[in-house]
């Protein structure tokens, strides 16, 4: 809607995980630096633990696109399955089509036969899950049995996982505690801080195509930290709402008073003093506006 208003080339605030958008966070690059090190030490089991809308799917995509040709990656963006569904999944990763098998017992027998046989090859074979809070205690066992497959020098199978807090709620239950104990490497991503919303804010828009000088204003940037909490998809979330109403109002820059106006409309942002609450109408009326602008333009 507001692309050749701004004279955008993209949306600078899309909730998609897009590489073109990776800003290097401190956190996240020390993320990711931790995630290659440890790849390339052949560390069992590595975790990656981030609060929602942290960035840990950007982060897992960028792992996954700069990961080197020597590593065979499996990735498992849903992993809320059975047991047998997880193995099926990991199977079909590694280029098997479980639909002929019999049973588990033949199923195991060929993802080893295939581990092996890519170890032979040279490749390091990665298991990466994303959203690994949502694998039921059961499958994340079987995910730690993956792991037994190896060969008298070396595992022949590496697992990263990237989850909410919830996860560590799972892994100290009792029947998990022997994946617990192969977790040899951990890191939390930090939420942004002042000083790098700015450089995620100029980033985006920089990426996006904007080079026409500062676009938010001081104060809408110190209300964006203070809503957003410093949480990247927080952030996007009041961004486009407040390109919204700059764009309906027919302005070039987002202040303060805009900001305002997208943290009241969010339901997920910190809240607003009390009696902000029937600003939220505005960004509907300044949208119409600006469509009404753009028809008789």
């Amino acid at each position: 809607m507001y692309l050749d208003y701004f004279k955008f080339n993209h949306p600078p605030f899309s909730l998609t995980p897009n590489l073109d958008f990776y800003c290097q966070l401190k956190s996240h690059q020390e993320a990711l630096n931790t995630l290659l090190f440890c790849l390339r030490s052949g560390e069992g089991f590595i975790k990656i633990i981030g609060e929602v809308g942290s960035g840990k799917t950007l982060l897992c995509r960028k792992l996954l696109s700069c990961i080197e040709s020597s590593f065979f990656t499996a990735y498992i963006p849903n992993p809320d399955l059975s047991t047998l569904e997880l193995r099926k999944a990991f199977a079909r990763e590694l280029g098997i089509d479980p639909a002929c098998l019999q049973d588990q017992h033949d199923l195991l027998t060929l993802i080893n036969h295939r581990l092996l046989a890519l170890h032979q090859a040279g490749k390091r074979v990665v298991l990466i899950i994303d959203e690994a809070q949502a694998i039921p205690p059961e499958s994340l066992e079987a995910v730690r049995l993956l792991t037994n497959f190896e060969t008298e020098k070396t595992k022949l199978l590496q697992v990263v996982l990237f989850g909410q807090p919830e996860l560590d709620k799972h892994l100290n239950e009792p029947s998990i505690r022997q994946l617990k104990q192969r977790i040899t490497f951990s890191y939390y991503l930090a939420l942004m801080s002042r000083e790098e919303l700015d450089h995620y804010l100029f980033h985006r828009l920089a990426v996006a195509g904007y080079k026409l000088g500062a676009f938010f204003t001081r104060g809408a940037r110190s209300l964006l930290f203070r809503h957003s909490g410093g949480v990247p998809r927080l952030v996007n979330i009041l961004c486009h709402k407040a390109l919204l109403v700059a764009y309906g109002r027919g302005e070039k820059k987002v202040t303060y008073e805009m900001i305002k106006y997208a943290v009241a409309d969010t339901e997920a942002a910190l809240p607003l003093r009390r009696g902000y609450a029937f600003i939220s109408l505005a960004i509907g009326t300044c949208i119409l506006a600006g469509l009404l602008l753009m028809v008789l333009c």
